[in-house]
C-alpha cells in the first residue's frame, strides 16, 4: 500500500549547511535531498517516488526496533534513537555548515553511527538516483574497504565507511555489527564529476566535527535576544529559518522540499525551493525582532539587487532562484508517482510569471523594519526604491493573481491593495526619515487614494468584513496582516467585525483556512488543510486586539500540532497530520512573530494588574 511505503511529511528532521539541505525520517532514511543548492536537481527522492527517487538508510537491522528522533539542544544535529531487544543505538546526522558565504558544489552529509547500549546490527543502502532519477550513473567500489564513488553526468557522489560495502547492482550495501561504546560514520560528499575525493573517514576526526558543529550552531542561536515563554519553539524556528536561506546571497527558500502534497492523492503539489519576495520580506522583522542582524541584512542586499535588475514590465518579480536568478519554468517529472499517489509532480513554478502587487509593500516594509537597525542603502539604491514606487502610482490598481497564487483569473484582490498602501506608506515615511528627493505629493496621493478605494470596495455590508476581493462575500486570512503593517488600529471597529466574520467562516478547533476553495474558485481540484501561517497570523492579530485568553490558547494548541522535533510543514489536515512542503520557512517566521506580540501583549497586561 501507497501509506506503506511513504512515511508521514511529519516523521521527518531537517539537516543543512546553509546551501542545500536533507530530509532525515524518524526511520534513518534520508530520503529527500538535493545538490549543490536547495534548487538543484535531486538526488535522493523517494519521498516523491518510492521505488525512482533514491535514497540512503541507515538503521538497525531489527523488523521490532523502535525509533525516537531529537535534535542534539539548540542545534541542527539530528539524532535518530533505535530502540532494539538487543541493544540501543544512534545515528547523528549533520551536515558541517558552509561558513565562508561563497558556493561551492561540495557539500556532504555525515551519519555517526553508534551503539549506547548492548549490541545493535546496523545496515546501511546507499541508492542514489540522479537529477530527480532521470540521470543513469556508474558505481565504482574503491579497492579499500568502505569507499565508493557513484558518478553521474556532471556529478560525482562520493560514500566512505568505517566498514565494509558491497555492491548491490548500481548501489551499495553494507552492515556493522557495534557494541556499547563503539561507534563508526558513513559519509556521503556530493561534488563536481572531476572533484577529488574525499579521505578515508577517521571516527576521532568526526567525533571533534560533530562537537565543532554543535558549537556552531548553539553560538548562533544563543545570540537571539528572546527571552520570553515559548524559548525551545522560537529556537527551533529560528534554527530552522537559518537552515532554509541560502547563505551566499542571503536568499531563504519558501521550504526545502517540492512535490508534498496539500492534499494527499490531489494536485496541489508545489515546487517551494525557491525565494519568495513576500516570504523573505516578511523574514526581516521575524530577524530583527531575535538580532539576527546580519541575516536582515544580508537579505535587504538581495532584495536590493533584484530592484536594480531591469526585468522587463515590472520591477520585481515574485519569486527568484536562491542567486536571483528569475528564469523558472514549470513541468511535470511525469515518472514520479508522487507522494503516495499524488500526482502531477512539478519541478519549478509556473506562478512566477503571475502578477503580484501586494510584494511591492512587503518589499518597502522589509527596507522600513530594516530602518529601525541602521540598514540603509546609499543614495543611489534610494534613488531605485523612488523610482519603484514612482512605477507604482501608475500601476497599483489593477487586478492580479493574488497573494495565494491562484490559477482561476485574476480579480482586484483587497489583500494586494492593502500592500500597495504599505508599499507608498513606508516609501513617505523613509523618504522623511533619511531627508531623501521624493515625489510625496503623487506618493500621497496614491497611498490616500487606496485607502478611500479598500475602505469603499473592500468592505462588504453582507458579511460585515472586509474580503478577499472586491464584489466578493469570501474571507480571506490574509487581510490578518491589516493592522500589523498599519492599515487599519487593531481595535478598529470595522477590524474586529472581520476578525469576528473570519472567526466564524475560517476557524476550525482554532486552526486557520486562509479562504473557501469552494466560495473562491482557484483554479484547482480538490480541497486542502488550514494554513500553519495564517492560524499564527490569527494569534498575532488576537493579541494585538486585546484578546489575549483567546490568542494564548490558539497559540498553546498550535504548538502541539508541530512534529518530534518542533517543525512545520505549510498545512495541518483534517486528522492533524502535517501536509505540503516541508518544513516551511512562512510558517517559521509567523511563529516567531506571534510569540513576540503575544508576549509583549501579557507582559504589557501583567504590568496593569499590578499598577
Amino acid at each position: 500500500m501507497l501509506m506503506d511505503r511513504y512515511p508521514p511529511i511529519a516523521e521527518h528532521g531537517l539537516v543543512g549547511d546553509l546551501q542545500t539541505a536533507a530530509l532525515v525520517s524518524s526511520r534513518g532514511v534520508v530520503d529527500w535531498f538535493a545538490a549543490p543548492r536547495f534548487d538543484s536537481p535531486s538526488i535522493f527522492a523517494a519521498l516523491l517516488d518510492h521505488d525512482g527517487g533514491g535514497f540512503f538508510r541507515l538503521a538497525p537491522d531489527a523488523p521490532k526496533s523502535s525509533c525516537r528522533q531529537l535534535y542534539y539542544p539548540d542545534t541542527a544535529v539530528l539524532v535518530t534513537r533505535f530502540m532494539s531487544p538487543d541493544g540501543v543505538g544512534e545515528v547523528l546526522d549533520w551536515m558541517p555548515p558552509e561558513r565562508t558565504g561563497t558556493p561551492t558544489d561540495r557539500h556532504t552529509l555525515v551519519r555517526y553511527v553508534r551503539a549506547v547500549r548492548g549490541t545493535v546490527r546496523f545496515a546501511m543502502e546507499c541508492r542514489p538516483r540522479f537529477d530527480y532519477g532521470r540521470a543513469s550513473h556508474e558505481l565504482d567500489l574503491d579497492p579499500i574497504p568502505g569507499g565508493a564513488v557513484f558518478r553521474a553526468p556532471g556529478i560525482a557522489a562520493h560514500l566512505r565507511t568505517g566498514f565494509p560495502i558491497s555492491r548491490d547492482g548500481r548501489d551499495a550495501v553494507g552492515e556493522v555489527v557495534l557494541h556499547v561504546g563503539e561507534s563508526t560514520v558513513a559519509v556521503f560528499t556530493v561534488c563536481a564529476a572531476d572533484g577529488p575525493a574525499p579521505p578515508a573517514p577517521a571516527v576521532d576526526a568526526f567525533t571533534e566535527q560533530l562537537w565543532e558543529v554543535v558549537d556552531f550552531w548553539q553560538r548562533w542561536v544563543h545570540g537571539s535576544r528572546y527571552r520570553g515563554r515559548w524559548s525551545d519553539m522560537v529556537n527551533r524556528s529560528a534554527i530552522t529559518l537559518k537552515l532554509l536561506t541560502y547563505a551566499p546571497s542571503g536568499a531563504p527558500v519558501a521550504a526545502a522540499t517540492m512535490g508534498l502534497p496539500e492534499q494527499v492523492g490531489g494536485e496541489r503539489n508545489w515546487d517551494y525551493r525557491y525565494t519568495w519576495v513576500r516570504d523573505g520580506a516578511l523574514s526581516v522583522r521575524a530577524l530583527l525582532d531575535l538580532g539576527f542582524v546580519d541575516e536582515a541584512i544580508a537579505f535587504t542586499h538581495w532584495l536590493g539587487d533584484r530592484l536594480r535588475e531591469d526585468s522587463g514590465e515590472e520591477p520585481l518579480r515574485i519569486m527568484y532562484r536562491v542567486d536571483g536568478e528569475p528564469l523558472l519554468t514549470e513541468e511535470i517529472l511525469d515518472h514520479f508517482e508522487g507522494y503516495r499517489g499524488s500526482y502531477p509532480v512539478r519541478l519549478g513554478n509556473a506562478a512566477t510569471g503571475q502578477l503580484q502587487l501586494d510584494i511591492y509593500g512587503e518589499a518597502l516594509y522589509a527596507l522600513s523594519e530594516g530602518r529601525e537597525v541602521g540598514i540603509q542603502s546609499g543614495y543611489r539604491g534610494w534613488q531605485v526604491v523612488a523610482r519603484t514606487l514612482d512605477w507604482l502610482v501608475d500601476f497599483w490598481d489593477r487586478p492580479d493573481e493574488g497573494i495565494w497564487e491562484t490559477r482561476g483569473g485574476r480579480q482586484d484582490f483587497t489583500y494586494s491593495r492593502v500592500m500597495c498602501w504599505a508599499a507608498f506608506d513606508r516609501g513617505l515615511r523613509l523618504a522623511s526619515d533619511l531627508s531623501r528627493p521624493a515625489d510625496t505629493a503623487r506618493w500621497t496621493g496614491a497611498r490616500d487614494a487606496i485607502l478611500e478605494q479598500v475602505m469603499d470596495r473592500g468592505w462588504s455590508e453582507s458579511e460585515q468584513a472586509f474580503v478577499q476581493y472586491y464584489g466578493g462575500g469570501v474571507l480571506d486570512a490574509s487581510l490578518l496582516l491589516m493592522p500589523r503593517v498599519g492599515f487599519l488600529a487593531p481595535k478598529d471597529p470595522g477590524w474586529l467585525a472581520t476578525l469576528d466574520a473570519m472567526d466564524r467562516t475560517l476557524v476550525s478547533d482554532s486552526l486557520v483556512y486562509r479562504y473557501d476553495p469552494a466560495a473562491s474558485p482557484d483554479g484547482l481540484r480538490g480541497s486542502e488543510g488550514t494554513f500553519s501561517l495564517c492560524t499564527f497570523l490569527y494569534v498575532d492579530a488576537l493579541a494585538r486586539a486585546g484578546r489575549l485568553r483567546k490568542a494564548r490558547y490558539t497559540f498553546e494548541k498550535m504548538l502541539t500540532y508541530a512534529n518530534h522535533v518542533g517543525l512545520f510543514a505549510e498545512e495541518i489536515g483534517p486528522s492533524g497530520e502535517q501536509l505540503g512542503n516541508f518544513p516551511q520557512a512562512f510558517t517559521h517566521l509567523s511563529l516567531i512573530t506571534a510569540a513576540r506580540t503575544l508576549d509583549e501583549a501579557l507582559d504589557r497586561a501583567r504590568a496593569g494588574e499590578r499598577a
